[in-house]
């Protein structure tokens, strides 16, 4: 699932980096998608439209959707939902971002069908080939990202 690293905690992960020990010969490639070139090619109705909108992440979202279904009451009220803008601006250059992740299940003010509706038709953008980049793992490299920028699966 394209995900952010962490996207369903009060403060998620800003970087995150892998490094090859083991490599799987058939593949194990990863793939990052960049939020902010999937966010400047979206028309300027579609960025109006979403400027504002709060997203709801919960890592019982995404593991729901595999068919994890399972969770205690403590596990539920440990990754109860927290609150994610869907455009980031980032700190540092200003530009301009989506945040998705496999982990947003919900948009604050829209019905339930209608948010996972606008969330699958934005990843669905943003995971186009031409946003994405395929890391073909070789022992011994790192990878590391900015999870506030890209998404990965």
């Amino acid at each position: 699932l394209w995900h952010s690293d962490s996207s369903f905690r009060p403060i998620p992960a800003k970087f995150s980096l892998l490094s090859a020990r083991v490599v799987n010969p058939p593949g194990g490639n990863t793939e990052f998608a960049d939020m902010r070139a999937a966010y400047d090619a979206l028309d300027d109705e579609t960025k109006a439209e979403i400027e504002d909108m709060i997203c709801e992440h919960s890592l019982m979202y995404s593991r729901g959707s595999l068919g994890f279904l399972d969770y205690t009451d403590e596990e539920k009220q440990m990754f109860k939902p927290v609150l994610q803008r869907l455009v980031r601006t980032h700190p540092v250059h200003g530009r301009k971002s989506l945040y998705l992740s496999s982990h947003a299940g919900a948009i604050r003010g829209m019905s339930m069908p209608e948010a996972r509706l606008l969330l699958r038709d934005l990843t669905e953008h943003a995971t186009q080939g031409e946003f994405v980049y395929v890391h073909k793992w070789t022992v011994h490299d790192l990878v590391m990202w900015d999870n506030r920028q890209t998404v990965h699966r």
